[in-house]
């Protein structure tokens, strides 16, 4: 026959709640040490993809710009032919009319040199601007990317130190969220991730709710300390247990590490 396992009673339920809340405060006091670094590292990290992104851009920018210039001396060259075919037939026109016809031919195409000229000039301009753009930039990435080595290292180096204690501490959670009802559990996480201090369940301290020190009422009180049924805080809406579940909890954390193999 399959094994039936035992039906755990509420004040069961809730030292169990009350030992997993003591893990994952510890698991949160670790992550805290980290501090913002996780999210510095990355917002570093993004904005040095955006500098060498900006790179990429201005390099672009410098072979359309070298395109340009190839293409105004190529019509520059055509130009120049068309300018030499025009004076040479000027010594052969039988009229006034065609010869003022090839000056204005002349003319125009000179006027294409000058603006392909121009064209030339704006175009080494701004492959020079970019230039100095892109040095400017290389510059700025090369001191991003020391101050990201530097934060990297430490980050890295408060992973490595709390690494082992942090899977240690998520495998004695995992052993007593297995033995916490789903319901109760998902209510537990979804407390915890809401509370601004992750306390999803507290003892009543001097008459009052231990996470946000609303009073509770004294009949209240007395169900909590009965230990017969999940008690809420109708203020902020945490798990109530009372102070001597607390207490026995502590001392077992004191006595035994963090609860030891729970």
């Amino acid at each position: 026959m399959a094994k039936v396992e035992k039906e755990l009673t509420v004040a069961e339920k809730l030292a169990n709640l009350y030992k997993l809340q003591v893990l994952v405060s510890e698991i949160d006091r670790i992550r805290n040490l980290r501090g913002e670094l996780p999210e510095e590292v990355a917002d570093m990290e993004a904005a040095l993809e955006g500098l060498k992104n900006r790179i990429s851009n201005f390099n672009q920018g410098i072979e359309e710009a070298d395109k340009k210039i190839n293409l105004m001396q190529g019509k520059i060259a055509e130009a120049e032919d068309l300018i030499g075919k025009y004076t040479e037939q000027q010594n052969d026109v039988q009229n006034n009319k065609h010869y003022e016809f090839l000056s204005k031919e002349i003319e125009y195409q000179q006027l294409e040199i000058e603006l392909c000229n121009k064209r030339i000039r704006e175009s080494l301009e701004t492959i020079d601007d970019l230039k100095n753009r892109v040095e400017a930039t290389n510059r700025e990435i090369e001191e991003r990317q020391n101050d990201l080595d530097i934060k990297r290292g430490e980050l890295d180096e408060i992973i490595a130190e709390t690494r082992s204690e942090e899977e240690t501490l998520r495998d004695k959670a995992k052993k007593i969220e297995n033995t916490i009802d789903p319901k109760l559990l998902s209510t537990f996480k979804r407390i915890h991730k809401k509370a601004h201090n992750g306390l999803a369940i507290v003892p009543i301290e001097r008459e009052a709710c231990g996470g946000c020190c609303n009073k509770i009422t004294p009949q209240r009180q007395i169900d909590v300390k009965m230990r017969k049924k999940i008690i809420v805080c109708e203020y902020c809406g945490r798990i109530l247990i009372d102070e001597d579940l607390a207490n026995e909890n502590e001392i077992r954390r004191r006595r035994k590490g963090i609860l030891a193999n729970v």
